[in-house]
């Protein structure tokens, strides 16, 4: 037996290690079954290469529990320590000084070690850890090596004949949840699910049957609970690979999830090194973030499902596994701000997806318009974002009409310039955000030749906005914004029946009855006689800008709810009716109906109003 000092350079170093090595201590487990798998890994590398005699039979890791003795066990069959490699690699912390550590990182709770200490992560959960190894080597005995916490160790001889090494870590108070199977098999699950060596947890129950008809028997047995899947297919070729392998990954991935729409099978060894599969979910038609749903891997070990750093931004929406060996599997948030690989890696998603899409549109456009609702937030978020992904997907970003058809951007410029062309030579593109309340509106612009688009996502405010920015020379323009002879402006004036003494008291009339018009006001026109007596349109510009802002969610105070009343000074109700009454109160009264008519045409009549407009129509009723 012999004792001695680990080599640091402060004695208070385990209390450093366990206030500050990880953010947060369930890490301890994946570095330890990580370094399981790299022992492994190493000693079937030895066996291929013939320098390990005979068969180096099972090679699974097992992670075991004893609650009575409060230890947690991880156990390999990998390549094992001789006396000599225990000193050097347990007994010398990789770093330069304990001081230097300190004083770099005592203020920061974020830190993820850089220093190589990922065995010593065990002392954040454990108050004594041993170690139980036998080299792979005929002639190296086994030794055990046993810490309890301080810079001080013992060494000494032990019985194991089997090669590779065994963990013990004794749990301390603490942090006893880790003596649950259900604790153990969570972090497994998520740390270690995709390792490239077999990891054993405990068994289960498998259920067979022998026989048939009445002698059918069900046979249970129990067997081996092989926790991880070794072989992801991330980490195959594409060519062997079929649709039904990608979808069976991905509800292994997400369980009860919808199958995704399709998938990117990334693969690019330079300028770095990278695999992955990304799959387009299928997203309801509001703008839903959902976040930490790309895994991040480095060698099949997970790092992390915060991605933002290497993912663009728009494609947070996207499901999935990336692998990179050039990303360090201790990484911290600062590094990958400024690693030069990460970047790349950014740049080379947004291609390969740009690809990808513009590959469907080309080769099967009617597939890709059919799967275009669910894509469109992707496309028009990242042109938004993106500028090099705007660039590329102007060639396939689709704008979708009432009568369900799709066109690019120039395909539906080229359809409504001719008749959507206002006086100051912008191509106008109507559009209904909810076609159902604003049918009349439609229909009236339908009348005058006009094609209306639907444009129904919350993003599509933002989006309108930037195809306007650049230089389209187009105009997005909402079928309530203004009267249908005006919502394309070309100066066409129709002459009313009315004289101006009528138009002046009918607009009197009217404001009188109208409240909380917001920046709104009340206006008359000659329309036509079949469109309606009274219209409630809403200026594009403050709409647009409150939608905006609520979208950000900023008080949207400084754009309070506004809309203009609209009198039809041509329509029957107006010149033949109304200015006919004989009562002051009579026309008042009418006005108000005739205002809460529209008010109701835009949902915007509730409560107590709605209710006296109901009363006042049963009694014109009655």
């Amino acid at each position: 037996m012999s004792k001695g000092n680990i080599s640091v350079q402060a004695e208070n170093i385990f209390p450093i290690i366990k206030k500050f090595l990880y953010s947060d201590h369930e890490i301890f487990l994946r570095e330890l079954v990580s370094n399981a798998v790299d022992a492994t890994t190493k000693i079937k590398t030895l066996a291929q290469k013939g320098e390990v005699k005979g068969d180096i039979g099972d090679t699974r890791i097992e992670i075991k529990i004893d609650k009575d003795a409060k230890t947690l066990h991880i156990l390999d069959k990998g390549i094992g320590m001789t006396e000599e490699e225990v000193n050097k690699y347990l007994n010398q912390l990789a770093f330069s000084s304990a001081e230097e550590f300190l004083s770099k990182y005592k203020d920061d709770a974020t830190i993820i070690g850089h220093f190589g200490l990922g065995f010593y992560s065990a002392f954040m959960v454990a108050d004594k850890v041993d170690v139980i190894t036998k080299s792979w080597r005929d002639d190296a005995p086994a030794v055990q090596w046993t810490c309890d916490g301080n810079p001080e160790y013992i060494m000494e001889p032990h019985s194991r004949t089997e090669r590779g090494t065994e963990i013990i870590l004794h749990i301390n108070e603490e942090n006893s949840d880790y003596l649950n199977d259900w604790r153990i098999r969570e972090l497994l699950n998520k740390y270690c699910k995709f390792l490239p060596v077999e990891i054993k947890f405990g068994t289960k129950t498998e259920t067979s049957y022998e026989g048939e008809g009445d002698t059918k028997q069900e046979i249970k047995t129990e067997v081996d609970d092989i926790i991880n899947n070794p072989h992801p297919i991330w980490k195959m070729k594409p060519a062997d690979l079929t649709d039904e392998d990608y979808t069976s990954f991905y509800n292994e991935l997400h369980p009860y999830s919808q199958p995704p729409l399709f998938w990117i099978h990334l693969n690019i060894d330079y300028p770095f090194n990278l695999t992955g599969i990304l799959y387009f979910p299928k997203l309801s038609n509001s703008f839903e973030v959902q976040k930490n749903k790309i895994q991040l891997y480095s060698n099949q070990v997970f790092i992390t499902d915060d991605v933002k750093e290497i993912v663009p931004e728009f494609l947070m929406l996207l499901h999935g596994v990336i692998d990179s060996p050039d990303i360090p599997l201790n990484v911290s948030r600062s590094y990958l701000q400024s690693d030069a690989n990460v970047k790349k890696i950014n740049t080379y998603i947004s291609k390969k997806v740009a690809e990808k899409l513009q590959s469907l549109f080309s080769t099967d456009r009617n597939s890709y318009e059919d799967k275009w609702k669910e894509i469109s937030t992707f496309v028009k978020y990242g042109m938004i974002s993106d500028e090099k992904f705007n660039e590329k997907a102007s060639q396939f970003v689709l704008l979708k009409n009432l009568d369900n058809l799709h066109f690019t951007l120039e395909e539906y410029k080229e359809k409504v310039k001719d008749n959507q062309t206002d006086k100051h030579n912008k191509v106008i593109y109507l559009y209904a955000n909810d076609p159902a309340t604003q049918h009349s509106y439609i229909a009236a612009a339908k009348e005058y030749g006009y094609d209306v688009l639907e444009m129904d996502t919350i993003i599509d405010n933002h989006f309108m906005q930037h195809i306007e920015y650049k230089g389209n020379e187009v105009t997005f323009v909402r079928v309530d914004s203004d009267t249908a002879d005006q919502l394309v402006q070309k100066d066409e004036k129709r002459e009313s029946v009315l004289s101006e003494k009528d138009q002046e008291k009918v607009k009197e009339l009217f404001s009188q009855s109208v409240k909380n018009l917001g920046l709104g006001h009340v206006e008359l026109k000659a329309l036509s006689p079949t469109d309606h007596p009274v219209l409630i349109t809403r200026p594009e510009f403050m709409r647009r800008m409150k939608e905006m802002q609520a979208m950000q969610g900023m008080d949207a105070g400084m754009f309070p709810d506004s809309h203009n009343v609209v009198i039809n000074s041509n329509h029957p109700l107006i010149s033949d009716k109304l200015l006919k009454m004989e009562s002051e109160e009579e026309k008042a009264a009418f006005a108000t109906y005739l205002h809460d008519l529209a008010l109701l045409n835009q949902q915007m009549l509730k409560g107590e109003a709605l209710t006296e407009f109901i009363q006042k129509s049963l009694t014109f009723i009655k």
